[in-house]
């Protein structure tokens, strides 16, 4: 049932994307009669009254989307219809500095998806037609370089990427087989998907848990197989702003009230490194450093199995070691 409605929506869109077309490529105002015969959807509409019905829509959609459309009566008293292209035309596309730097930086997110040709093909536009800003080439005075010469990357390499933000788009429960951190097989999950958000690296998907009956934060690394979409609305009320970075920084100990110490081997483990207050190097192969310590510490820490033991405090060696238990006996 709801690939039905996707494809129907998949046809509307096509459906006024020709009629736009058709009215802006001519030359003068086409009638009902002459549009029904180019646009092949109009031809399969049946009865005259289901294609006068699906033509005032459409017509009454895309003047919502902003084409403005002009009626004109032709000599036989019949009305035409045209969109001009001196009415439609856009005026000329000019960003600053920082705007440039987040286009570039959206269209990065999709340099793995099914997208990244149509993202990578405006932005070149955009340059052809200098509506990108350019900086002066530092090593090259008086020389030119658009801005994005060098961009920062937002990696989308999980194939549940794609499908959860067209979730998220559209409103759509999904079901989805996930693995926590602490257990060795993953578990079917239905989930009404709110947003994504990318943190240190790694892309999150918060939403709606039906079967637990809360807000939860998902790791699209941990999802395992396909996102199948679920017909019907969502059973939960979206909230206002979901702050998917704070959750994440909470279960990953950024929201730090002590400081713990472990044992971490040597070339291993670097997150952790990149958040030491110290390291110490030891004798044996191992480093010892401390750690900002806060709730969910012990679930990251559990992610770098062997090559991680705690020293202290005792409640988290205890959680650490609990963890590697349930997953032993998984």
């Amino acid at each position: 049932m709801r690939e039905g409605k996707g494809s129907m929506a998949i046809a509307k869109a096509e459906r006024l994307m020709n009629l736009a077309l058709c009215l802006l490529g001519a030359r003068r105002p086409l009638t009902k009669r002459e549009l029904r015969g180019s646009i092949e959807a109009y031809l399969e509409a049946g009865s005259d009254e289901s294609f006068n019905r699906m033509f005032e829509r459409d017509k009454d959609d895309l003047r919502e989307l902003g084409l403005v459309i002009d009626t004109v009566e032709n000599l036989e008293g019949e009305p035409g219809y045209l969109a001009r292209r001196d009415s439609n035309r856009l005026p000329p596309v000019t960003l600053d500095a920082a705007e440039a730097a987040a286009l570039g930086l959206a269209a990065r997110v999709w340099q793995q998806a099914r997208l990244a040709g149509a993202a990578s093909g405006a932005l070149h536009k955009l340059r052809a037609a200098g509506g990108m800003p350019q900086a002066e080439d530092a090593a090259s005075p008086g020389r030119l370089q658009p801005y994005g010469a060098l961009e920062p990357r937002i990696p989308a390499r999980e194939a549940a990427f794609e499908p959860l933000m067209l979730a998220c788009r559209d409103r759509r429960p999904v079901q989805f087989d996930y693995r926590k951190s602490n257990a060795a097989r993953p578990e079917r999950r239905s989930v009404e998907p709110w947003t994504l958000e990318c943190w240190r690296g790694h892309w999150y998907l918060a939403g709606y848990d039906r079967e637990r009956r809360d807000e939860r934060v998902f790791r699209l690394s941990r999802i395992t197989g396909p996102v199948r979409s679920r017909a019907g609305a969502f059973t939960a009320p979206v909230p206002d702003q979901v702050r998917v970075r704070e959750t994440v920084e909470r279960w990953a100990g950024e929201s730090a009230t002590a400081t713990a110490r472990i044992r971490l081997r040597r070339d291993a483990g670097y997150p952790l490194r990149a958040r030491a207050s110290e390291v110490r190097e030891l004798p044996d192969g191992w480093d010892e450093l401390e750690i900002p310590y806060g709730h969910g510490l012990d679930a990251w820490l559990v992610e770098f199995g062997p090559d991680v033991v705690v020293l202290e405090p005792a409640e988290l060696r205890a959680g650490v070691v609990d963890r590697l238990r349930a997953v032993a006996k998984g």
